[in-house]
């Protein structure tokens, strides 16, 4: 009798959530007796996956952070791997958190396990030599954007691109007067919402310039009203601490949820840290400010390293700068109060800018999750 398969799976934060969930929904049409144990979050634990630790405890970023618990990430990633081995799982499959994964892959792949990445690393960005590692790693590659496809083929690396998910989940129609209403907003409010990140080092960097602009904002119109989403109990910490911080009228005009697509569906314009959000900005067709700092040393050593034109999401997938971005030393409070500033003084989101995310849209819209399961399938049923 054939078992069921068995997958192993780790993800690190909440995007890779969303992807990971996704997934195994699309996995369980196919095998319906499919289990699966690794690192997940509340999404993919809903839906039945073990998680042997808590996905915040991979949320680390930068190239100084993950240094300081290197000891505690060594220790998951022995015990992963030696459940994962002990279960003789099925497949491994890293999904984002590539320094993490991408090592604890290579491990499996030597113990004679089969490997998927899922999300490249940018490599096409920096640290291009990380490409020998990656085919060390993986039995093949899942890219979203189909730009990064280039690379791995020419390394001669397994490679498909399934496109975005959140391209498939996210419509075309509009969906602000609806979100507003569900949230109580007038629709006839200017709302600009701010997203500083999930993780305790985004929000620490950005939440305070946040918040100071807001305060100047309502020094010159009392009536403007802001939404700030969080995710998870540790950011609606850190966040109402901020806010406890702040005068009268801060706290009375900001709203505080724990869903970032209603945000930014209610919001006139999204100001926001750099990532995956940006893409849901994007394909909720909403004007943005990109704003993202990171801790100093890492900065110095991202700045050495990094050789691109953009870091925001929809400027590298457009090719140009479609949407502002500022980041470390170029982001300041005052600059970031001008961008809202002439934004709320001109007529809103433009044809042009409309035009092109409707473009990049379509070209995401793949049928992510089927596609990255019937990759899954390719693997299962090679020799």
């Amino acid at each position: 009798m054939v078992r069921s398969p068995n997958f192993g799976i780790v993800v690190g934060e909440k995007s890779g959530d969303i992807l990971g969930a996704g997934l195994i929904r699309e996995l369980r049409k196919i095998y319906p007796e499919a289990t699966f144990v690794g690192v997940a979050g509340p999404e993919m634990l809903a839906l039945g996956c073990e998680s042997l630790v808590p996905m915040d405890r991979l949320a680390v970023m930068g190239f100084v952070e993950p240094l300081l618990r290197l000891r505690e990430l060594l220790h998951i990633k022995r015990r992963l791997r030696e459940r994962l081995i002990a279960d003789n799982v099925s497949l491994f499959i890293g999904i984002d958190s590539p320094d993490f994964n991408l090592r604890l892959a290579k491990e499996l792949k030597l113990s004679g396990l089969r490997t998927m990445h899922y999300v490249s690393p940018s490599v096409w960005a920096y640290r291009k030599n990380r490409i020998y590692k990656i085919k060390a790693a993986v039995d093949l590659m899942l890219v979203l954007f189909p730009f990064e496809i280039e690379v791995y083929e020419k390394h001669k690396i397994p490679v498909r691109c399934v496109g975005h998910p959140l391209a498939d989940k996210i419509g075309f129609e509009e969906s602000k007067e609806t979100c507003r209403t569900k949230l109580g907003i007038n629709p006839e409010e200017s709302i600009t919402s701010f997203l500083p990140g999930s993780r305790k080092g985004e929000i620490i960097r950005l939440a305070p310039i946040f918040l100071s602009v807001i305060s100047r904002i309502l020094k010159k119109d009392p009536n403007m009203r802001f939404i700030m989403p969080f995710s998870g109990s540790e950011s609606m910490s850190l966040l109402k601490k901020y806010l406890s911080e702040c005068d009268i009228s801060v706290k009375n005009s900001i709203l505080l949820i724990d869903d970032s697509l209603a945000a930014m569906s209610a919001a006139d314009l999204v100001v926001l840290s750099s990532g995956t959000a940006t893409l849901e900005a994007l394909l909720l067709r909403r004007p943005m400010i990109v704003c993202y700092r990171l801790a100093a040393l890492s900065f110095f050593i991202a700045s050495r390293l990094v050789k691109i034109p953009f870091v925001a999401l929809p400027n590298l997938l457009a090719n140009r700068e479609i949407v502002p971005e500022y980041i470390q030393g170029a982001l300041s409070e005052d600059v970031l109060f001008r961008e809202i500033e002439k934004f709320y003084s001109t007529s809103g989101i433009s044809r042009e800018l409309l035009t092109v995310y409707e473009r990049i849209h379509l070209s995401l819209r793949l049928d992510g999750s089927a596609k990255a399961a019937q990759a899954v399938v390719s693997i299962m049923n090679a020799d």
